[in-house]
């Protein structure tokens, strides 16, 4: 046998080489990201870009007359401030409630837990109706509160009141996951160090849960904002005192008014995109932050 047929045998055999391209983590990666985005241009950019070139037929000086008209202006201040008070509201229920469901352990909890998602269900015409009928006058509460000198039906509190019933569940629902994987060591390590309860929830809880309680808040004032049902029944649609923008666009269409109705939700689309933007340009920053730390 010749030496270059003994060092032949004696060397490992060399690995195959693979004619396939290396499998990528996500099977079918092409596929998936393509239906994933033809999706998304479908259900949510071309309804967009229709709603801009629709508003853009008027031109921009009809756009901001519509927009700039004492009407539209009222409409967005009450729209916008009841939609601050309602989140105001969620922020600090929701995050009892959210805190509640993940710590503690009590009969009726998986109702409560289940009756969180109950807005997410009710047709929200149904729930303006029953809103109106609690707080009216002679409702469960309303003849209990008009008496003391506050009156929600036909009032902003009433907008807010509906607001915040049909957009709790986002503030809810985004903090409660985070609280549950929240570790009890950290909270312990803490108190043995000689922190007061007040001291270990701003210091180490709740910078954990900022940015979900953030996005539950930002999503919670977009979908007020939006509200349209649940608020009608009970805000009376006043025009300049509880008119609501959502309101005032059903009425541009009924008077076949297609540009003005546009810009108005344009301003609203325009609003609601600033804010989730903001919103999550603050978590990367808070994120760059703990990575740092």
């Amino acid at each position: 046998m010749s030496i270059s047929a003994t060092l032949d045998q004696t060397q490992p055999p060399r690995p195959a080489v693979k004619s396939r391209a290396r499998r990528r983590v996500l099977p079918g990666f092409g596929l998936t990201m393509g239906a994933t985005l033809f999706y998304l241009a479908l259900i949510v950019l071309l309804p967009v870009a229709a709603l801009i070139l629709k508003t853009a037929d008027g031109g921009f000086l009809r756009f901001w007359q519509v927009i700039s008209s004492p009407r539209a202006i009222a409409a967005f201040e009450v729209t916008i401030g009841a939609a601050l008070i309602a989140t105001a509201f969620n922020a600090i229920y929701g995050l009892l409630m959210a805190w509640v469901l993940a710590r503690y352990r009590f009969p009726g909890r998986r109702i409560l837990d289940a009756l969180i998602d109950l807005p997410f269900a009710l047709p929200t015409a149904v729930a303006g109706i029953a809103l109106t009928a609690l707080y009216a006058g002679n409702g469960w509460f309303g003849h209990i509160l008009e008496p003391a000198g506050v009156k929600v039906v036909y009032t902003i509190v009433g907008v807010a009141v509906a607001m915040a019933f049909t957009s709790v569940p986002f503030v809810v629902r985004t903090v409660q996951p985070v609280i549950e994987e929240l570790k009890a060591e950290t909270e312990e390590a803490a108190a043995t160090l000689g922190a007061s309860d007040w001291q270990i929830f701003t210091r180490v809880i709740y910078p954990a849960i900022f940015p979900a309680h953030l996005a539950g808040c930002a999503m919670s004032f977009a979908r007020s904002m939006g509200e349209f049902g649940a608020v009608i029944f009970i805000a009376g649609n006043l025009p300049f005192q509880t008119e609501i923008a959502p309101l005032l666009i059903f009425i541009r269409l009924e008077e076949y008014d297609y540009p003005a109705a546009s810009a108005i939700a344009v301003v609203l689309l325009a609003v609601a995109f600033t804010l989730l933007l903001t919103t999550n340009a603050i978590q990367a920053w808070r994120l760059k932050r703990v990575v740092k730390d």
